[in-house]
């Protein structure tokens, strides 16, 4: 599974000052003196102290709106259960998908690195690795394997690929751009790290979030902070 940073827009300071707009006030980066590098003074910047409080501030209490003012887009590749459960999330966030209506190239399928077994407490999730491991493998491979094949078969018949991709399961791999505000992907990391998520969910979502904390370091902190 893949999932790349496409775009970004804003930063940490364009919360502040998306919030600070209220006052008509604006903040600006600190100075800090950074040391030497090739004979010179190399200066970073910063977010002042009274910022970050705010950032903190606006997680905390819900002030969400700030936040919906900085933007990412990600070019992601999963598996199709994996993007199935993803797509539910809609607010403030758009999504545009590869078509098999139109592409009907050679597909490629999921095999998962090991099988979780069912919880004996639970009607979803998994718990544990499951005992037998090999056979689940075999079965999945054999399963792929005649569909790629039937898929093939019906192209090649000139069967529309709108109604071939029928025979295609749900461990093949789909492609998306997935574009949408801080906030937004925030409420996404939020519910698909949870433990009780699906792993392979948590594994895109984890993805997301450390981009997240590279562009907006100070936002992200203060969001998934909050219960």
């Amino acid at each position: 599974m893949e999932c790349n940073l496409v775009d970004c827009m804003g930063s940490d300071l364009t919360v502040v000052n998306a919030a600070r707009v209220s006052f008509a006030k604006q903040s600006e980066y600190e100075e800090v003196e950074a040391g030497w590098e090739e004979g010179e003074i190399v200066t970073h910047f910063r977010l002042a102290e009274k910022d970050r409080k705010l950032i903190d501030y606006l997680a905390k209490h819900g002030h969400w709106s700030p936040f919906a003012h900085c933007f990412m887009q990600f070019h992601i590749k999963a598996p199709l259960f994996v993007a199935r459960q993803l797509v539910k999330h809609q607010v403030g966030l758009t999504w545009n998908e590869v078509s098999r209506r139109y592409v009907n190239d050679e597909p490629e399928f999921h095999t998962p690195l090991s099988w979780r077994q069912k919880p004996e407490n639970s009607k979803q999730g998994s718990s544990g690795q499951a005992a037998e491991q090999l056979l689940p493998t075999k079965y999945l491979e054999e399963v792929s394997a005649i569909a790629k094949e039937a898929y093939q078969k019906m192209i090649d018949l000139g069967v529309a690929p709108e109604q071939a991709r029928m025979v295609l399961p749900q461990n093949m791999m789909t492609e998306w751009y997935w574009s949408g505000s801080l906030h937004a992907f925030a409420r996404v990391c939020k519910q698909r790290t949870d433990p009780h998520s699906q792993e392979e969910t948590s594994e895109i979502a984890e993805m997301i979030l450390d981009e997240m904390h590279n562009c907006f370091p100070c936002s992200a902190d203060a969001l998934m902070s909050q219960t």
